[in-house]
């Protein structure tokens, strides 16, 4: 395809129409008539050449469109290579870019994959320190609790340290108070307790009692002799029954005499008539020292408490009738089966204290000798006889109010009765048993009350 001039059909159509009008002018001049056959050949011819106009016209119309198109064409052919040739150079420039990028982005690639690696490590850094951060709470949630339960022990230790300490401070008292005869612990038990010691000589016997007295007495003051059992003696007895240190509340004085030493060196005391089997007349000694105490002080009645031996010593002295004796107190102490030979004593207040669980007294006596105590009356034996000595009806008996005085026995555990009807003016006959309790209560404070009520109260 050329640049310029018509389409070659469109040059030979037109051609060949002035063919036709040049021989059909050429006729025309001859001067030739033509025949019907001619004129319509030449109607034919002028038919073919208008019909070849209208076609060459056509063709024209055709050819001008077709140039439209090729113009149209040349130039979207032209902007076709244009945006390629841009293309390309963006293809080039973006390929030149991405020559240049490509490293960088490799090594940015490389930074981010380095720096996701750190992330990773910081990150499970931060998980194990996380879960470190979690064992370290619990950790801590357990090292307090420990440090609680250390200081709770520190503290229990400290409570312990104490009481070792103040047990240690007991003790060291206890065996100060051990150290000496049984003459001078007792005297120190008293002057602790602040009562004021008096020491009561005997002409027959060496070893000296002990008086304690308030520390500002009173003619009339009552007197309390308080005698040991079997093997015992006056610091321990006092320690068990601690009536010293309620003479001065109480304003009393207080006899704490020993008795003898067998032959194995236990001390008891020899409840029988004249020296009996024991060769000593210890109800001689024990009136001696009252009336060596008297001349101490003016005392008004005279009562005596004994346990377990010291409580046949004390039934013994009212048997034998001991001046201004008012009352006797026996703990887990009672008197021989024969009774004759209190026929006649004057009737005196009793308190008989006693467990029915016993078995080195028994509550019920015994018919049999047995060592070291031999033959003995049981408690209701006592408590009836003393009743019966002092005219009460026995039969009038009246049940007390119950006692808490044993701690080692839960509740009150000691049961109280009197005669009511029938005794002697200002005389009391009263028997305290204890179901449960045996020949050493654990008795305390409250005993120790309840003993100094009743005593005190035989006007």
């Amino acid at each position: 395809m050329t640049r310029t001039g018509l389409p070659r059909a469109s040059r030979y159509l037109g051609f060949v129409a002035a063919c036709v009008l040049l021989a059909a002018f050429l006729l025309a001049c001859a001067g030739e008539d033509p025949d019907a056959a001619s004129s319509e050949k030449i109607l034919e011819v002028e038919a073919k050449v208008h019909s070849l106009q209208e076609s060459l016209e056509a063709l024209t119309e055709e050819n001008a469109k077709l140039s439209r198109e090729l113009a149209a064409l040349r130039q979207e052919q032209g902007d076709y290579i244009q945006a390629q040739e841009a293309a390309k150079a963006t293809k080039e420039q973006a390929e030149e870019e991405e020559a240049d990028f490509k490293p960088a982005q490799e090594e940015r690639l490389a930074s981010l994959e380095k720096e996701q690696a750190s992330n990773k490590e910081r990150l499970t850094a931060l998980e194990d320190q996380g879960k470190l951060a979690s064992d370290a709470t619990i950790a801590s949630h357990k090292l307090e609790a420990r440090l609680k339960e250390l200081e709770t022990a520190a503290a229990a230790i400290e409570g312990l340290v104490a009481l070792a300490e103040s047990a240690f401070t007991d003790l060291d008292k206890r065996l100060s108070r051990l150290e000496g005869t049984s003459v001078e612990r007792t005297a120190r038990l008293a002057e602790e307790a602040g009562g004021e010691v008096y020491y009561i000589d005997h002409p027959e016997r060496e070893e000296r009692a002990i008086l304690v007295m308030p520390l500002e007495p009173i003619d009339g003051n009552p007197l309390i002799v308080s005698l040991h059992g079997f093997g015992g003696n006056s610091a321990d007895h006092a320690r068990y029954v601690p009536l010293h240190e309620r003479v001065i509340a109480d304003g009393f004085g207080l006899l704490l005499p020993n008795g003898i030493k067998d032959a194995a060196g236990l001390r008891f005391w020899n409840p029988t008539d004249g020296f009996g089997k024991a060769r000593q007349n210890d109800f001689a000694y024990l009136t001696e020292l009252v009336a060596r105490a008297k001349e101490v002080k003016d005392f008004g009645p005279v009562y005596f408490f004994g346990y377990s031996n010291g409580g046949f010593m004390s039934y013994w002295m009212a048997c034998q009738g001991l001046p201004d004796l008012r009352a006797i107190a026996s703990l887990a102490g009672t008197s021989y089966m024969d009774d004759d030979v209190c026929e006649g004593a004057a009737p005196v207040s009793v308190l008989h204290i006693h467990g029915e669980q016993d078995r080195v007294v028994r509550f019920r006596g015994s018919e049999e000798s047995l060592e070291p105590v031999g033959i003995y009356a049981g408690a209701g034996d006592m408590y009836h006889r003393w009743g019966e000595r002092a005219g009460c009806d026995t039969n009038s008996q009246k049940q007390g109010q119950n006692l808490d005085l044993d701690a080692s026995i839960e509740g009150e555990e000691t049961f109280t009765y009197r005669f009511t009807e029938g005794c002697a003016e200002g005389i009391n006959v009263e028997l305290w048993s204890s179901g449960e309790g045996g020949h050493s209560p654990a008795y305390g404070d409250a005993f120790t009350d309840a003993l100094l009520d009743w005593l005190l109260a035989q006007k």
